[in-house]
């Protein structure tokens, strides 16, 4: 039988080491879903139940793998709904690729059913956006795609309508010059070391430092015992972004932990008071909590040159990957004597650890959210992976779930988008049948992609799920009070029985509400034969409190509470309680 445009589609990308495909079925496709039926033992085709899922999982499954993440979609809607996910893929750089269908290739523009420009829609979000003409071209453009979502990490996509899908090869010859073998499904993987002057004016910027912090970020993952040693010889805290959670472990005598919002008090002592700044594999976009300009002299390893610089002036930019780079650095920095500065760093981690554990050991009802992470952090086998939603529930991950062995975290970065939790989960248990995979969720970023629990029952995957249930978008709570100066308006959420709908959907679930159940329950969750979700009660009014409160901060909030916020005898109540336990 001849090869159809879909058959040679199929066939390279499982030439190209492609083994999972995230998407969900349409008339626009019809054409690669009987390609991918008689494919089915060698490529796996995981159905989400919306499209936006599928290439959120497809981000997920890039950031988990390091490996690309397929999306497939059907024209006109599927098309349009594939967007959030992939704007997450872009924006943290993520080698993805999204197929989509298009309506017949003679009535494209002709106001028929489902004709939406895809690739006019994806000339914002892609790197490589081309429609597919047929089996003479599949090919090339599939190689062109690949190599450029993975060399320049990102999105690509190919968009084909749905009647080339199935034309044959005897049907669409080749031009003359469109010669057979010439493209290979192949990537050279450049991976420069700077010069050795540059990495002696690195090492001079090192070594004359006396406070030195370097910040990490996801592009230093793998690099954890050259980081470590550069913090040893360098007598230097390690402060990490949220997507370099997993970098080195929270256990490490040299990290402070997160930056930012969401981040540690001891880390922005650490970009407060440091005089040299290393940034390795990381643009952390939060400049407020970076040095000063013109305080600390800055070291930035990074692979791509456009982002040095980019949020801190460098004085010495050294383009590569961060191992090797790291591996050439490292016998030029010198061993420091004086380790004041990372003792102190030390000193003030300790104390906010025991902060933490204060505040996660709360009996108090309402329920703290902080009790929840904290205990299923004690659950967490070494080799889990942690997939966070964004909200107030990302604070609570970055400061409760403590990475330690071969743990991996996400959560979308850039985009901050919610709903993200779930499907990543559904990426992370799809890539590593066997490992331990938690899904944190808040309930405002849950019920926006929650029809994934039902993939995660179809497929028997063992998630786990934790839902910090506050009945309110609890993020958007605070910044209105806390940024603005606003009573909150408009994030109250109607109530769902988050339990009840995992035993519909076929999934075991539990209602947690009080602190003194919390390890009997979610440890019931954990030992759960398969998946399971618990609904987790929390006090709405405990404020994911930065690591230091600015002073417009705390005007803000006062504002708000005297403007009429209808919860502020609550809030002051908490507020008073978590700041007489600072002070105990």
């Amino acid at each position: 039988m001849a090869s159809t445009t879909a058959d040679i589609l199929l066939d390279r990308l499982i030439g190209w080491g492609v083994d999972t495909v995230f998407g969900f079925p349409g008339d626009g496709i019809n054409g690669i879903f009987e390609s991918l039926r008689t494919r089915k033992n060698k490529l796996r085709f995981v159905q989400v139940r919306h499209e936006e899922a599928a290439a959120f999982a497809a981000c997920g499954y890039a950031k988990f793998t390091g490996r690309l993440g397929v999306c497939l979609a059907t024209s006109g809607p599927g098309g349009i709904h594939l967007l959030n996910g992939l704007y997450d893929a872009k924006m943290d750089r993520q080698a993805v690729l999204a197929i989509t269908g298009h309506t017949f290739h003679d009535l494209i523009g002709c106001d028929f059913q489902q004709d939406v420009d895809l690739i006019k829609l994806y000339q914002d979000v892609a790197v490589y956006n081309e429609r597919v003409t047929g089996p003479a071209h599949v090919v090339n453009v599939l190689d062109m795609a690949i190599k450029a979502a993975l060399s320049r990490r990102g999105v690509a996509h190919l968009c084909i309508p749905k009647d080339v899908q199935e034309v044959t090869a005897a049907d669409d010859p080749r031009s003359e010059w469109n010669i057979k073998g010439h493209s290979a499904d192949e990537l050279a993987d450049a991976a420069p070391v700077p010069a050795g002057d540059l990495l002696r004016a690195a090492a001079a910027i090192i070594n004359g430092g006396k406070k030195v912090a370097i910040l990490v970020g996801r592009g230093a993952l793998g690099c954890r015992a050259e980081v470590e040693q550069l913090a040893e010889r360098a007598a230097g805290p390690v402060v990490k972004a949220l997507l370099g959670k997993a970098v080195v472990p929270d256990d490490s005598p040299y990290t402070t932990g997160g930056l930012g919002l969401l981040g540690t008090a001891p880390s922005q002592d650490a970009m407060r008071e440091c005089d040299t700044l290393v940034m390795i594999g990381t643009a952390f976009p939060y400049v407020q909590f970076l040095p000063e300009p013109g305080r600390a002299k800055c070291v930035q390893i990074d692979i791509d040159p456009a982002r040095i610089g980019l949020r801190y002036p460098a004085d010495v930019g050294l383009v590569g990957y961060c191992r090797p780079v790291l591996q050439a650095l490292l016998p030029l920095v010198q061993p420091r004597t004086s380790r004041a500065f990372l003792e102190s760093a030390q000193e003030r981690m300790r104390d906010w650890n025991a902060l933490l554990e204060t505040h996660g050991t709360s009996p108090e009802h309402p329920m703290k959210p902080q009790v929840v992470a904290r205990v299923v952090n004690t659950f967490l086998p070494d080799n889990a992976i942690v997939c966070s939603d964004c909200g107030t529930v990302t604070t609570w991950a970055a400061r409760y779930l403590k990475m330690r062995g071969d743990m991996m975290f996400s959560a979308s970065g850039l985009l901050a988008t919610m709903g993200n939790g779930l499907p990543y989960a559904v990426a992370a248990a799809v890539a590593y049948p066997g490992r331990a995979v938690v899904a944190m969720c808040g309930d405002g970023g849950f019920t926006m992609t929650m029809m994934e629990l039902a993939t995660i029952a179809k497929y028997k995957l063992p998630v786990k799920v934790f839902i910090i249930k506050n009945n309110t978008l609890g993020q958007i709570k605070w910044e209105q009070i806390v940024f603005e100066g606003n009573p909150e308006y408009g994030c109250d959420l109607h109530p769902v029985d988050f339990a009840r709908y995992a035993e519909a959907v076929g999934i075991k679930g539990f209602t947690l509400e009080r602190a003194a159940d919390a390890e009997r329950v979610i440890g019931e969750a954990f030992r759960t034969d398969g998946p399971a979700l618990v609904d987790c009660v929390v006090d709405a009014n405990e404020p994911p409190m930065p690591g230091h409160v600015t002073t417009k901060q705390a005007t803000q909030f006062a504002k708000a509470l005297v403007r009429g916020e209808k919860d502020r005898w609550d809030i002051i109540k908490t507020v008073l309680k978590d700041k007489i336990r600072e002070v105990i």
